[in-house]
């Protein structure tokens, strides 16, 4: 754990840190190939929308059933002709859903399920779900997505920049993509709490974004004063200097998401609790990526396009092959102590430590300091 905080201060100050910016177009590939796959996903497999969204009914069995999962779910379907989902409660119980159905066939189904079962018709107790609940469910769900992406659109663009604004938008949709593109590859079923956790990722996923924006904002301050580094290379030190937080953070998260996934969900049984958790696990892992790999790489890419942030590079690369230095990469994260014999190009945007050059002559030949 201490060498992991020394590991934050030093990325915090920029004495380590790695080129995310200078290797964009890796993690724009890699980003493009996922979203791709997942936009296949959902175009050849779909989502398997539960019967809260498309209808059906609901039935449940007494308790301590020696029945299996999967003995029962081969009766329900054949009993109905439709696909059925079955899974254990804690007391022995089982409930079986089945989508597709109407009132007429739901009797015909917990009769023959019943029969199947060797129980009492009337210990198979059915509930019809109508398929408009969870249309009201998933229009709402659009409505507050539209919402939400234009006022964080409004207040990115009047807290930092339309840039910022953008590359946060773009993130976004591609967090969303990726968690649904995973959800239809899977085959979980989308229910209202798979709605409920795809909305409840848009906060995650702007966090870690907003606070490297944050960031890069008071790095860039009077950018165009200085002759240091490029807004690039300032952006890939915003990066850096929250790396450890944003990761931190997101393993914090993850852990007890994962906990309800993969034992809950997985170990236990507790099918219902996949529908929240993968979106979650899964929203919250792509906005730790898009954050880091996507959207600040996108606004050093979108500022780098400026006539001032042109000009600025071109006289930083002048400076450093009048340095003698010019075989350093455009885009190489630039250490505080470079160039500390130049004081009027001193950047108070950039934080981290810097060397103070000593004033030529001072002291010399009197203790007092003063020159004769």
């Amino acid at each position: 754990m201490s060498k992991l905080g020394t590991l934050g201060a030093r990325l915090h100050h920029g004495e380590v840190g790695y080129d995310f910016v200078k290797n964009r177009k890796i993690w724009y590939g890699i980003s493009i190939l996922i979203t791709i796959t997942a936009i296949l996903g959902l175009t050849v497999r779909g989502l398997h929308m539960g019967i809260e969204f498309q209808g059906g009914a609901v039935f449940n069995t007494p308790k301590n059933m020696s029945v299996s999962v999967a003995k029962a779910e081969e009766y329900a379907e054949e009993a109905s002709g439709h696909d059925a989902i079955v899974q254990k409660l804690g007391n022995g119980s089982l409930r079986i859903q089945v989508s597709g159905i109407d009132t007429a066939q739901a009797d015909k189904v917990s009769a023959q399920l019943a029969s199947d079962l060797d129980v009492k018709e009337t210990d198979v107790a059915g509930e019809l779900v109508g398929p408009s609940w969870g249309e009201q469910i998933a229009n709402k769900a659009w409505q507050g997505l539209g919402i939400f992406l234009i006022l964080v659109v409004i207040y990115l663009a009047l807290a930092f920049e339309w840039r910022m604004a953008l590359a946060a938008f773009v993130a976004l949709i591609h967090d969303i993509t990726i968690t649904v593109g995973i959800y239809a590859l899977v085959g979980f079923e989308v229910t209202p709490g798979t709605v409920i956790g795809l909305l409840t990722i848009l906060g995650y996923s702007l966090y870690d974004t907003v606070v490297v924006f944050d960031s890069l904002k008071e790095q860039t301050r009077d950018i165009t004063k200085q002759t240091r580094w490029t807004y690039s290379e300032i952006a890939n030190r915003s990066i850096n200097s929250t790396l450890v937080r944003s990761i931190n953070t997101t393993v914090v998260a993850l852990l007890p998401v994962g906990g309800l996934l993969f034992i809950g969900g997985g170990v236990l049984g507790a099918g219902m609790l996949n529908d929240i958790s993968l979106s979650l696990f899964v929203g919250l892992a792509a906005g730790a990526y898009s954050s880091i790999f996507i959207a600040t790489p996108l606004v050093a890419d979108l500022k780098e396009r400026e006539p001032a942030m042109k000009a600025l590079k071109k006289r930083v690369l002048a400076k450093r092959a009048q340095g003698g230095d010019a075989s350093e990469p455009e885009d190489a994260a630039v250490s505080d102590d470079a160039y500390d014999d130049d004081t009027e190009d001193s950047a108070p945007a950039v934080v981290g430590p810097r060397s103070q050059p000593a004033s030529r002559g001072r002291g010399r030949g009197r203790p007092s300091g003063k020159r004769r």
